[in-house]
């Protein structure tokens, strides 16, 4: 069955931070930036107007969401929260915000569903290896099993467009798990067959990296609500 995940609220906390370089994570390692100190900002979050403000005076638009939303995979084990799955987890897909619904292969008993790494803004690809991470004051969240709905990866619809998600540790292969999870969406929604599918692809359909820092790299296909008329 598939989870569907009702994304009704996400409301940042006051404060939140970010860093980057200063440690060995492949990112800083491949731009050289591993050596020194770790470039730290603490930020003031104003939720009425949706702008964050640094201590050294940067200024960025708010885009809450959360980072993690997933399930455990069926496989024994103590199971880290950092790589996505294909049952969901660390997405860090910065287009499901409110309003949007994600849709989750289940696939354990109970489905035993988690959600957390709350993020005040994060840019695709998350470079830097942490976003705005904050806490949230409320994230409220709205549930319904789909019997009907058979999924191999994550969906979402959010009030953009159709989103589906490939996580591989090569980027290329991650890149032809969200496409191939795009043609089957497409097919669904329009009767395409698959090769009419990608030929349509090509024309509307953006591909994006979601992010390059948990080991596991995402890429999402995104399919703009009225791009094919």
């Amino acid at each position: 069955m598939t989870l569907e995940i009702k994304i009704n609220e996400i409301l940042p906390g006051s404060w939140g931070w970010n860093s980057a370089g200063g440690f060995p994570h492949p990112v800083n390692i491949s731009l050289g930036l591993v050596d020194g100190e770790e470039y730290h900002l603490n930020w003031k979050l104003d939720r009425d107007v949706m702008i964050g403000t640094s201590d050294k005076g940067h200024k960025v638009t708010l885009r809450p969401f959360m980072g993690i939303m997933g399930m455990p995979p069926d496989e024994p084990g103590i199971h880290p929260t950092a790589p996505p799955r294909c049952c969901g987890g660390n997405l860090d897909c910065k287009e499901l915000t409110a309003g949007s619904t994600l849709y989750l292969p289940i696939a354990v008993s109970g489905g035993l569903f988690s959600v957390g790494d709350g993020h005040a803004v994060q840019g695709d690809g998350e470079v830097g290896v942490p976003a705005l991470e904050c806490p949230m004051d409320a994230v409220h969240l709205e549930f319904r099993v789909r019997e009907d709905m058979k999924l191999a990866m994550p969906r979402a619809k959010t009030p953009n467009g159709w989103i589906t998600m490939g996580f591989h540790e090569d980027l290329n292969e991650a890149t032809i798990i969200a496409l191939n999870g795009m043609l089957d969406l497409m097919c669904d929604l329009y009767g395409f067959e698959r090769k009419e599918a990608l030929a349509l692809s090509s024309l509307v359909v953006d591909l994006r990296i979601t992010q390059i820092v948990n080991g596991i790299r995402g890429v999402h296909a995104v399919l703009p609500h009225g791009a094919i008329k």
